[in-house]
């Protein structure tokens, strides 16, 4: 085998790779595969009742908007409508995929980052209860800007064999 095959084989395989730990992306939007969520996350779920209380989602975008803490401005990336404005941020507004995203899931990467993306660690900038009421409103733009109750929407990605 050339080098020039070998390469293309390197590339192929390590695009293969990162199907397999992040997902087909189809323009980044359309997640198949997610990595696990760590044992340290696993076990933690949105508050009762919060996903739909209109004070908390009022909190959350208080926060999302960096009324909050200018450090923390959400929307700089994900955009104030949920539209993303930097490339590479999700977009909140594709209920179809954010179904997917269990609460747990969704609350480790708003804590942890997200590894190779300019999605940084806001733990140690937001309280374990500002992160929760971020993600109440940034759920509000998959559903047309209303509370939606997405404990009762999640479906679980497809599992890649």
């Amino acid at each position: 085998m050339g080098r020039a095959q070998m390469g293309r084989v390197a590339v192929g395989t390590s695009c293969l790779a990162l199907f397999l730990v992040f997902g087909c992306s189809g323009g980044g939007e359309n997640p198949v595969v997610f990595p696990p969520v760590p044992a340290e996350y696993a076990d933690k779920h949105m508050p009762d009742g919060w996903w739909t209380d209109p004070k908390i989602v009022a909190e959350g975008k208080e926060i999302f908007e960096g009324k909050f803490d200018v450090d923390v401005d959400c929307s700089s990336c994900h955009g104030r409508d949920g539209k993303p404005k930097k490339r590479g941020a999700r977009d909140f507004r594709v209920g179809e995929n954010m179904k997917h995203f269990s609460d747990s899931f969704w609350f480790w990467r708003i804590s942890e980052g997200v590894p190779n993306t300019k999605m940084k660690a806001w733990k140690t900038k937001l309280s374990e209860e500002q992160r929760w009421k971020v993600m109440t409103y940034e759920n509000t733009f998959a559903h047309g800007g209303q509370p939606f109750d997405h404990s009762k929407e999640y479906v679980p990605p497809p599992v890649s064999q």
